[in-house]
């Protein structure tokens, strides 16, 4: 029986080879660059859809801007959140929503259970901290007409430098 698969192997192997399905790469995987995203030109066009106030933070080079969404947010009525996901220094992944939603809502976003921990001060702004169980940290904070939540696993003072860099951003105009 096993001599009758093996054409039968050969010829999948084959088959597959030439449809260019499936390739040998011996070692170890190489480290890719992450998938590009522009904010500065996506960000603009986002807040005069949503009609609310977005920032652009302006981050260091190190900073590398990989995704970006706008989603509704689940059980908010009309409320939407605007997502942007940025690849830090120390090589984490750290988002930046921006929403019209309450901090409730927000939080609700990203399912888990959250633990509120403590609040972060940032250029005399106050951050509620969560914890998830994950190991992910949420910080939120409301700007009146909007609400900040920075999640990911990175250390805190790159929790902090992207809500300082959110903090001294002008909002980007609605109309």
């Amino acid at each position: 029986m096993l001599w009758s698969l093996i054409p039968l192997v050969v010829l999948c192997l084959l088959i597959a080879g030439i449809a260019g399905q499936c390739s040998f790469s011996p070692g170890a995987p190489k480290p890719g660059n992450p998938p590009a995203f522009d904010p500065s030109k996506e960000l603009p066009r986002d807040a005069k859809r949503l009609g609310f106030p977005i920032r652009l933070p302006q981050l260091p080079e190190d900073w590398r801007p990989n995704s970006g969404i706008v989603e509704a947010v689940p059980g908010a009525g009309s409320a939407m959140v605007n997502k942007v996901g940025y690849v830090t220094p120390s090589a984490r992944f750290i988002e930046l929503a921006q929403s019209d939603a309450t901090e409730e809502q927000l939080v609700s976003v990203k399912p888990g259970d959250d633990v509120e921990l403590t609040d972060e001060q940032v250029d005399g702004r106050t951050w509620v901290v969560y914890a998830r169980e994950e190991g992910e940290t949420v910080w939120v904070t409301d700007l009146g007409k909007v609400r900040i939540m920075i999640t990911g696993k990175g250390p805190q003072d790159e929790f902090a430098d992207l809500a300082h860099a959110v903090l001294v951003a002008q909002p980007l105009p609605t109309t």
